[in-house]
């Protein structure tokens, strides 16, 4: 029986709280939020804390769920690591290159397992998504985007989040990850744009970001993100994949509902488009968010008891949260910034 800590307990670590509360192979030792309350009917028999390092010491946990705010992710699963358990964390790793590469060498160093939480690597119609567009062959043309209209609630946490984190990061690391997955080349370089469009944000924070990354073997790729009530729900799901032989498409693209955290990972239908033929792939029965969380620590556990070697995914976070902080400090200083360190 595995030990879990969890840390956070926002939307993504209720949801992964409640898969371990299901899990017949994870034991939940201690919840840690701000408030050291615990609200949730299924949840509040377990106890709760607000201090993060007292949590560690009482508990002893064999594994820690991080799923706090992005600038305590690194510091808390270093912490986590150092006094013995595995660890898995919430997107991004960290809030800059050197912090996720020292989360890196940490669990290199002491042996501890660690997945990062990109929840589109355990969706099954993402997956067959990558696998079609690599059958295509590259170079490819990525176009992907993510728009978000959010009000009321919604848009509280998203100002919550930009606080520490823009939408082209918070946002882009899983598409970007998709992008890598897919081409397998590493980035050169990346131009970006963005806009504050709200007075409820800080001067230095945009709400609406923009990018383009090179690729070594020529593919290109745009990723588009934006949060607030002014943003259009128009157009704002693209995910369309290009290569010279054809291409593949999410064809369930303009749903009407932006802020439907369901409807940002479910595909529908798949459009796979070459110069000799059409063919449609349909997706029914895609797993909901709950169901997503679900398989994520199920693998955090399979990784665990499995000895599953985990280095290619350590890097590839690592390289995927580069490009998303190199278009970041584009945005912010107008000048593309080039990638002469690969993170592979």
């Amino acid at each position: 029986m595995t030990r879990v800590l969890i840390a956070g307990l926002g939307n993504m670590g209720l949801s992964h709280a409640l898969a371990h509360h299901q899990h017949p192979d994870a034991q939940i030792v201690g919840l840690v939020n701000r408030s050291g309350r615990v609200d949730h009917p299924e949840l509040a028999g377990y106890p709760a804390y607000s201090d993060f390092a007292a949590a560690l010491t009482e508990t002893k946990p064999d594994l820690v769920v991080v799923a706090t705010y992005s600038d305590s992710h690194a510091d808390y699963a270093c912490a986590a690591m150092e006094a013995g358990a595995h660890v898995f964390v919430e997107k991004p790793l960290a809030t800059n290159v050197a912090d996720a590469r020292r989360v890196v060498e940490t669990a290199t160093r002491l042996n501890r397992k660690l997945v990062v939480g990109y929840i589109l690597r355990h969706h099954p119609s993402w997956m067959r998504l990558i696998d079609e567009a690599r059958n295509l062959g590259g170079p490819y043309v990525f176009r992907l985007n993510l728009n978000q209209q959010s009000s009321g609630s919604e848009w509280e946490t998203h100002k919550a989040l930009m606080q520490t984190t823009s939408p082209i990061v918070d946002c882009g690391v899983h598409y970007v990850d998709v992008m890598c997955q897919i081409t397998d080349a590493q980035p050169v370089r990346v131009h970006g744009m963005g806009l504050r469009l709200s007075d409820e944000i800080a001067p230095d924070m945009y709400n609406y970001g923009q990018f383009q990354v090179i690729f070594d073997d020529g593919s290109v790729g745009w990723y588009e993100a934006g949060w607030g009530p002014m943003m259009s729900e128009t157009a704002f799901f693209v995910k369309d994949i290009v290569s010279p032989n054809g291409s593949v498409s999410i064809t369930d693209g303009n749903k009407g509902a932006s802020a439907d955290i369901d409807g940002h990972t479910k595909i529908g239908g798949l459009l796979v488009h070459t110069p000799e033929v059409d063919r449609t792939i349909d997706m029914p029965d895609e797993p909901g968010h709950q169901e997503l969380c679900d398989a994520e620590q199920a693998y955090m556990l399979r990784a665990i008891a499995e000895e599953i070697d985990l280095t290619r995914h350590m890097n590839d976070a690592v390289q995927s949260l580069a490009i998303c902080l190199a278009a970041d400090e584009s945005i912010r200083t107008g000048q593309p910034v080039s990638l002469e360190e690969p993170s592979k």
